[in-house]
């Protein structure tokens, strides 16, 4: 066999360049919400849109489009095959997945519908207007920024630990190819 066939036949299936960046841009954009959160000052009634709140509404407009643009490449391009899995593990990975999409789906939702109760404007990325989600001062957009400080918040944390988790668990005790789909080489 030649060396180029053999290489491949060895190397193991990988997400595709775009599902790859999309990924670790979600990545970033959460690690950089979560340290910009940490440092922005609390959010109560008649809190100033300040500095770093304008930057965590526009980080966390731009993130939730980014999802959705995530989900609609994932549905339209196939993962790569996983090697051989427990029925139990394929079920949980992918229980996880999902719940990991729909926390970095409802979190920004929550913050916007926090940000609209206050009045403050949401843009995409900091730069395209977005309606409001529910009206100034209204009470069920103080509560979701409640749940988006306080609920989601740890389940988010939650799930990226178990999904963390379970990628260093494949790669050091299993030693099998599911974290070279998304890192390649490892």
């Amino acid at each position: 066999m030649p060396a180029v066939l053999e290489t491949q036949a060895k190397s193991p299936a990988v997400y595709d360049p775009i599902s790859r960046a999309l990924h670790w841009l979600t990545v970033l954009l959460v690690a950089a919400e979560y340290i910009i959160g940490s440092v922005m000052p609390s959010i109560h009634r008649g809190t100033p849109l300040g500095t770093m709140i304008k930057i965590h509404l526009a980080l966390g407009s731009g993130l939730l489009l980014l999802i959705v643009l995530r989900i609609v490449w994932r549905l339209t391009h196939r993962a790569p095959p996983a090697p051989p899995l427990p029925v139990r593990q394929q079920r949980l990975a992918g229980l996880t997945h999902v719940a990991l999409y729909l926390a970095l789906i409802l979190m920004p939702l929550a913050g916007w519908a926090s940000a609209s109760a206050r009045g403050w404007p949401v843009r995409g990325f900091g730069v395209v207007p977005l309606p409001a989600l529910v009206p100034e001062g209204k009470r069920i957009g103080f509560l979701l920024g409640d749940v988006h400080a306080g609920a989601l918040y740890w389940i988010l944390i939650g799930l990226i630990a178990v999904h963390v988790g379970a990628a260093l668990y494949h790669r050091l005790v299993k030693r099998d190819t599911v974290l070279g789909r998304m890192l390649p080489g490892w």
